[in-house]
């Protein structure tokens, strides 16, 4: 399923989006969180967001295991199939930063909303989650960062 889409690898058509959504998500959640005023025209993308990119994420991880055995199976060179170990374990950890951030984004949406279940809740709750949003954000971006380049830096090092 996650091997090949008309001969292409499907970890290479998946990751572009996730190259995109990921600092969106980053992005939009924390302005969502800082900037009340901004709530209503954000919470539509922000809750879209919130759902698709750990999706996209978890497909791209998912493609690319399935490329590392393809390769793994065709004896690609023992230094190589290290390098893409450790993009691996870059996207793994991107995968978990990113579905923290999905889950305090749709936390942070549904807090801030106004609905009779959450008008109990103290007013200090968005603000924290805002901040947790930062720091998750901040890690998401590094990950996002590291895991692109260490997969660019594979294929690309050495032809151009």
């Amino acid at each position: 399923m996650f091997r090949e889409v008309n001969g292409l690898p499907v970890h290479i058509l998946v990751i572009h989006a996730a190259v995109v959504l990921v600092p969106l998500l980053a992005l939009l959640t924390v302005a969502y969180g800082a900037l009340p005023r901004w709530r209503p025209r954000l919470d539509w993308a922000v809750a879209a967001l919130a759902v698709v990119t750990p999706i996209v994420t978890w497909v791209a991880t998912q493609s690319g295991e399935a490329l590392q055995e393809v390769l793994r199976s065709r004896g690609y060179p023992p230094d190589k199939l290290q390098e893409i170990h450790e993009h691996s374990e870059y996207g793994e950890t991107l995968l978990w930063f990113t579905l923290g951030l999905a889950v305090v984004a749709i936390l942070l949406l549904l807090t801030t909303r106004g609905f009779a279940r959450t008008r109990n809740l103290p007013r200090w709750l968005p603000l924290v989650l805002t901040a947790v949003a930062v720091v998750l954000a901040v890690f998401a971006l590094i990950y996002v960062y590291l895991t692109g380049d260490s997969g660019a830096k594979i294929v690309w090092e050495g032809v151009v």
